[in-house]
Protein backbone atom coordinates (compact mmCIF):
# COMPACT_ATOMS: atom_id res chain seq x y z
CA UNK A 1 0.00 0.00 0.00
CA UNK A 2 1.57 3.68 -0.93
CA UNK A 3 1.94 5.73 2.05
CA UNK A 4 0.02 8.79 2.93
CA UNK A 5 2.38 11.71 4.88
CA UNK A 6 1.41 13.74 7.48
CA UNK A 7 2.96 16.81 8.83
CA UNK A 8 1.98 17.53 12.30
CA UNK A 9 3.10 20.24 15.34
CA UNK A 10 2.23 23.10 17.11
CA UNK A 11 2.10 26.52 15.70
CA UNK A 12 5.25 28.46 13.93
CA UNK A 13 7.42 25.12 13.79
CA UNK A 14 7.97 25.04 10.17
CA UNK A 15 5.27 22.66 8.64
CA UNK A 16 4.65 24.55 5.66
CA UNK A 17 8.29 24.88 4.84
CA UNK A 18 9.21 21.08 5.29
CA UNK A 19 5.89 20.15 3.61
CA UNK A 20 7.17 21.86 0.42
CA UNK A 21 10.49 20.58 0.41
CA UNK A 22 9.13 16.88 0.82
CA UNK A 23 6.50 17.69 -1.77
CA UNK A 24 9.59 18.76 -4.51
CA UNK A 25 11.57 15.54 -3.21
CA UNK A 26 8.88 12.78 -3.81
CA UNK A 27 6.55 13.96 -6.17
CA UNK A 28 3.95 14.67 -3.52
CA UNK A 29 0.59 17.27 -3.23
CA UNK A 30 0.09 18.66 -0.61
CA UNK A 31 -3.70 18.92 1.77
CA UNK A 32 -4.17 21.28 3.91
CA UNK A 33 -5.25 20.18 7.42
CA UNK A 34 -5.66 23.66 9.45
CA UNK A 35 -9.50 24.36 10.00
CA UNK A 36 -9.10 27.68 9.70
CA UNK A 37 -7.23 27.90 6.09
CA UNK A 38 -10.23 26.37 4.52
CA UNK A 39 -11.57 29.91 4.27
CA UNK A 40 -11.22 32.63 1.98
CA UNK A 41 -9.69 35.84 3.20
CA UNK A 42 -8.46 34.38 6.41
CA UNK A 43 -4.75 34.76 5.44
CA UNK A 44 -2.26 36.55 7.64
CA UNK A 45 -3.56 35.58 11.08
CA UNK A 46 -3.94 31.80 9.59
CA UNK A 47 -0.57 31.69 8.06
CA UNK A 48 -1.88 30.74 5.22
CA UNK A 49 0.51 29.77 2.70
CA UNK A 50 1.92 32.47 -0.10
CA UNK A 51 1.34 31.52 -4.07
CA UNK A 52 5.63 32.18 -3.62
CA UNK A 53 5.97 29.77 -1.13
CA UNK A 54 3.88 27.15 -2.84
CA UNK A 55 6.65 26.67 -5.61
CA UNK A 56 4.36 25.04 -7.66
CA UNK A 57 3.33 22.30 -5.56
CA UNK A 58 -0.21 21.65 -6.09
CA UNK A 59 -1.89 22.68 -2.82
CA UNK A 60 -5.70 21.21 -1.90
CA UNK A 61 -8.66 22.18 0.62
CA UNK A 62 -7.26 26.04 1.10
CA UNK A 63 -9.67 28.58 0.41
CA UNK A 64 -12.81 26.28 -0.48
CA UNK A 65 -15.29 28.06 1.86
CA UNK A 66 -16.48 31.87 2.48
CA UNK A 67 -16.60 33.32 5.63
CA UNK A 68 -20.48 33.03 5.85
CA UNK A 69 -20.61 29.25 5.08
CA UNK A 70 -19.92 26.05 8.36
CA UNK A 71 -17.34 23.21 7.46
CA UNK A 72 -17.38 20.72 9.70
CA UNK A 73 -14.49 17.68 10.44
CA UNK A 74 -17.56 15.66 8.55
CA UNK A 75 -17.28 17.56 5.49
CA UNK A 76 -13.47 17.73 6.03
CA UNK A 77 -12.88 14.20 6.54
CA UNK A 78 -14.71 13.91 3.05
CA UNK A 79 -13.31 15.69 0.94
CA UNK A 80 -9.56 15.04 2.76
CA UNK A 81 -10.06 11.48 1.44
CA UNK A 82 -11.07 12.38 -1.64
CA UNK A 83 -7.85 14.17 -2.31
CA UNK A 84 -6.47 11.43 -1.23
CA UNK A 85 -7.67 9.36 -3.57
CA UNK A 86 -7.64 11.96 -6.48
CA UNK A 87 -3.49 11.89 -5.67
CA UNK A 88 -2.66 8.62 -5.34
CA UNK A 89 -4.34 8.12 -8.78
CA UNK A 90 -2.21 10.55 -10.34
CA UNK A 91 0.66 8.70 -9.09
CA UNK A 92 1.82 10.62 -6.23
CA UNK A 93 2.32 11.11 -2.96
CA UNK A 94 -0.40 12.87 -0.51
CA UNK A 95 0.86 14.98 2.24
CA UNK A 96 -1.01 16.47 5.22
CA UNK A 97 -0.29 19.12 6.61
CA UNK A 98 -1.75 21.27 9.23
CA UNK A 99 -2.12 21.52 13.17
CA UNK A 100 -5.76 20.70 13.13
CA UNK A 101 -5.56 17.56 14.80
CA UNK A 102 -9.14 15.80 15.16
CA UNK A 103 -9.18 16.97 10.94
CA UNK A 104 -6.08 14.65 10.71
CA UNK A 105 -7.25 11.99 12.90
CA UNK A 106 -10.59 11.95 11.09
CA UNK A 107 -9.35 11.94 7.79
CA UNK A 108 -6.66 8.52 8.90
CA UNK A 109 -8.95 7.11 11.03
CA UNK A 110 -12.59 5.23 10.58
CA UNK A 111 -14.38 7.47 12.39
CA UNK A 112 -17.95 7.00 11.16
CA UNK A 113 -19.11 11.30 11.53
CA UNK A 114 -22.88 11.72 10.85
CA UNK A 115 -24.03 14.83 9.56
CA UNK A 116 -25.07 17.14 12.77
CA UNK A 117 -28.21 18.61 11.89
CA UNK A 118 -28.91 21.23 14.57
CA UNK A 119 -25.93 23.07 16.35
CA UNK A 120 -26.55 24.56 19.71
CA UNK A 121 -23.85 27.20 20.89
CA UNK A 122 -24.97 26.91 24.23
CA UNK A 123 -24.01 30.55 24.77
CA UNK A 124 -26.06 30.95 27.90
CA UNK A 125 -24.36 28.21 30.01
CA UNK A 126 -20.80 28.43 31.89
CA UNK A 127 -17.78 26.31 31.27
CA UNK A 128 -19.14 24.29 34.45
CA UNK A 129 -22.73 23.85 33.41
CA UNK A 130 -21.41 22.65 30.15
CA UNK A 131 -19.36 20.24 31.94
CA UNK A 132 -22.39 19.35 34.19
CA UNK A 133 -24.53 18.37 31.49
CA UNK A 134 -21.29 16.24 29.86
CA UNK A 135 -20.40 13.79 32.41
CA UNK A 136 -24.13 13.68 33.26
CA UNK A 137 -24.45 12.26 29.94
CA UNK A 138 -21.27 10.38 29.98
CA UNK A 139 -18.88 10.19 33.25
CA UNK A 140 -16.04 8.77 31.25
CA UNK A 141 -15.43 11.88 28.96
CA UNK A 142 -12.10 13.08 29.40
CA UNK A 143 -12.59 16.59 28.54
CA UNK A 144 -11.23 19.49 30.28
CA UNK A 145 -13.53 21.68 32.30
CA UNK A 146 -11.90 25.10 29.88
CA UNK A 147 -12.40 23.02 26.75
CA UNK A 148 -15.68 25.05 26.03
CA UNK A 149 -15.00 23.49 22.24
CA UNK A 150 -14.84 20.25 23.25
CA UNK A 151 -18.15 20.21 25.77
CA UNK A 152 -20.35 21.99 23.26
CA UNK A 153 -19.37 19.56 20.20
CA UNK A 154 -19.70 16.65 22.50
CA UNK A 155 -23.03 17.96 23.49
CA UNK A 156 -24.16 18.78 20.26
CA UNK A 157 -23.08 15.05 18.63
CA UNK A 158 -25.11 13.48 21.50
CA UNK A 159 -28.55 15.75 20.50
CA UNK A 160 -28.05 14.62 17.43
CA UNK A 161 -27.35 10.97 17.60
CA UNK A 162 -28.15 10.13 20.72
CA UNK A 163 -25.54 8.62 21.64
CA UNK A 164 -21.90 9.66 22.98
CA UNK A 165 -19.05 10.72 20.95
CA UNK A 166 -16.50 8.34 22.76
CA UNK A 167 -18.40 5.41 21.16
CA UNK A 168 -17.19 6.75 17.86
CA UNK A 169 -13.82 6.29 18.15
CA UNK A 170 -11.61 3.74 16.26
CA UNK A 171 -8.17 3.19 16.42
CA UNK A 172 -8.37 2.06 12.86
CA UNK A 173 -6.09 3.16 9.86
CA UNK A 174 -7.42 3.64 6.61
CA UNK A 175 -3.90 4.28 5.01
CA UNK A 176 -0.35 3.15 5.22
CA UNK A 177 0.68 6.41 6.96
CA UNK A 178 3.89 7.75 8.14
CA UNK A 179 3.08 10.77 10.68
CA UNK A 180 5.99 12.91 11.53
CA UNK A 181 6.18 15.82 13.68
CA UNK A 182 8.16 19.21 13.99
CA UNK A 183 9.06 20.37 17.51
CA UNK A 184 11.11 22.41 19.75
CA UNK A 185 11.92 23.72 22.78
CA UNK A 186 9.48 25.40 24.61
CA UNK A 187 11.49 28.95 24.77
CA UNK A 188 12.58 28.68 21.08
CA UNK A 189 9.24 28.10 20.09
CA UNK A 190 7.56 31.08 22.44
CA UNK A 191 10.28 33.58 20.87
CA UNK A 192 9.22 32.53 17.20
CA UNK A 193 5.58 32.67 18.09
CA UNK A 194 6.06 36.32 18.94
CA UNK A 195 8.53 37.50 16.21
CA UNK A 196 5.84 35.71 13.78
CA UNK A 197 2.99 37.88 15.20
CA UNK A 198 5.51 40.96 14.57
CA UNK A 199 5.86 40.04 10.69
CA UNK A 200 2.29 39.49 10.35
CA UNK A 201 1.47 42.70 11.83
CA UNK A 202 3.55 44.05 9.19
CA UNK A 203 2.33 42.00 6.50
CA UNK A 204 -1.03 43.87 7.33
CA UNK A 205 -2.71 41.78 10.29
CA UNK A 206 -4.11 44.91 11.72
CA UNK A 207 -5.76 46.10 7.72
CA UNK A 208 -7.01 42.34 7.48
CA UNK A 209 -8.68 41.98 10.84
CA UNK A 210 -10.34 45.66 9.99
CA UNK A 211 -12.35 44.43 6.72
CA UNK A 212 -13.32 41.61 8.52
CA UNK A 213 -14.53 43.42 11.86
CA UNK A 214 -16.71 46.45 9.15
CA UNK A 215 -18.34 43.37 7.64
CA UNK A 216 -19.57 42.55 11.33
CA UNK A 217 -20.00 38.89 10.81
CA UNK A 218 -18.87 36.75 13.69
CA UNK A 219 -19.23 33.47 12.58
CA UNK A 220 -17.10 30.34 13.97
CA UNK A 221 -14.55 31.01 11.07
CA UNK A 222 -13.75 34.11 12.03
CA UNK A 223 -14.13 33.85 15.73
CA UNK A 224 -11.74 30.64 15.90
CA UNK A 225 -8.44 31.62 14.39
CA UNK A 226 -6.53 33.53 16.60
CA UNK A 227 -5.74 37.18 15.88
CA UNK A 228 -9.25 38.49 14.69
CA UNK A 229 -10.78 38.39 17.77
CA UNK A 230 -8.07 39.92 19.81
CA UNK A 231 -7.86 42.29 17.45
CA UNK A 232 -11.93 43.25 17.25
CA UNK A 233 -11.62 44.35 21.07
CA UNK A 234 -8.80 46.88 19.73
CA UNK A 235 -11.10 48.20 17.20
CA UNK A 236 -13.79 48.07 19.86
CA UNK A 237 -11.59 50.83 22.09
CA UNK A 238 -12.20 48.15 24.88
CA UNK A 239 -8.35 46.94 24.81
CA UNK A 240 -5.13 49.33 23.13
CA UNK A 241 -3.38 47.72 20.14
CA UNK A 242 -0.87 46.62 22.50
CA UNK A 243 -2.97 44.60 24.26
CA UNK A 244 -4.56 42.87 21.66
CA UNK A 245 -0.94 42.17 20.50
CA UNK A 246 -0.05 40.61 23.52
CA UNK A 247 -3.17 38.49 23.67
CA UNK A 248 -2.56 37.10 20.48
CA UNK A 249 1.09 35.72 21.12
CA UNK A 250 -0.24 34.51 24.80
CA UNK A 251 -3.14 32.74 22.85
CA UNK A 252 -0.74 31.33 20.88
CA UNK A 253 1.89 30.16 23.06
CA UNK A 254 -1.27 28.28 24.74
CA UNK A 255 -2.51 27.03 21.54
CA UNK A 256 0.75 25.45 21.02
CA UNK A 257 0.96 23.59 24.32
CA UNK A 258 -2.63 21.82 23.56
CA UNK A 259 -1.06 21.22 20.19
CA UNK A 260 1.45 19.44 21.65
CA UNK A 261 -0.59 17.51 24.21
CA UNK A 262 -3.27 15.98 21.64
CA UNK A 263 -0.73 14.65 19.23
CA UNK A 264 1.29 13.31 21.70
CA UNK A 265 -1.82 11.88 22.74
CA UNK A 266 -4.09 10.94 19.80
CA UNK A 267 -1.18 9.87 17.34
CA UNK A 268 1.98 7.61 16.68
CA UNK A 269 4.02 10.63 16.12
CA UNK A 270 7.81 10.05 15.34
CA UNK A 271 8.91 13.42 16.16
CA UNK A 272 12.16 15.84 14.74
CA UNK A 273 13.68 18.50 16.64
CA UNK A 274 13.71 21.61 14.14
CA UNK A 275 17.44 23.04 13.30
CA UNK A 276 16.22 26.45 12.63
CA UNK A 277 19.77 27.32 12.00
CA UNK A 278 19.91 25.25 8.62
CA UNK A 279 16.77 23.94 7.86
CA UNK A 280 18.35 21.38 5.35
CA UNK A 281 19.23 19.61 8.17
CA UNK A 282 16.01 18.57 9.16
CA UNK A 283 14.45 17.85 5.79
CA UNK A 284 16.87 15.77 5.12
CA UNK A 285 16.90 13.78 8.54
CA UNK A 286 13.15 13.30 8.00
CA UNK A 287 13.79 12.09 4.25
CA UNK A 288 16.24 9.47 5.93
CA UNK A 289 13.28 8.77 8.20
CA UNK A 290 10.70 8.13 5.05
CA UNK A 291 12.93 6.34 3.51
CA UNK A 292 13.73 3.65 5.97
CA UNK A 293 10.43 3.88 6.16
CA UNK A 294 9.84 2.96 2.91
CA UNK A 295 12.15 2.04 -0.03
CA UNK A 296 9.93 3.45 -2.56
CA UNK A 297 10.88 6.91 -1.37
CA UNK A 298 14.84 5.72 -2.04
CA UNK A 299 16.49 8.72 -4.15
Amino acid sequence: MEKVIVICGPTGVGKTKLSIELAKKLNGEIINCDSTQIYKDLNIATAKVTKEEMENIPHHLLDIKDISEDYTVCDFQKDARLKIEEIKKRGHVPILVGGTGLYIKATLFDYQFKKEEKVNLYDNLSNQELYDKVKKIDSKVDIHLNNRKRLIRFLNYYHNHHTSIRENKTDKLLYDTIIIGLTTDRKTLYERIDKRVGIMVEDGLLEEAFKLYKKNIKTKAIMTPIGYKELFLYFEHKITKEEALNKIKQNSRRYAKKQYTWFNHQLDVTWFDVNFTDFKKTIDEVLKYINSKDDKYLL
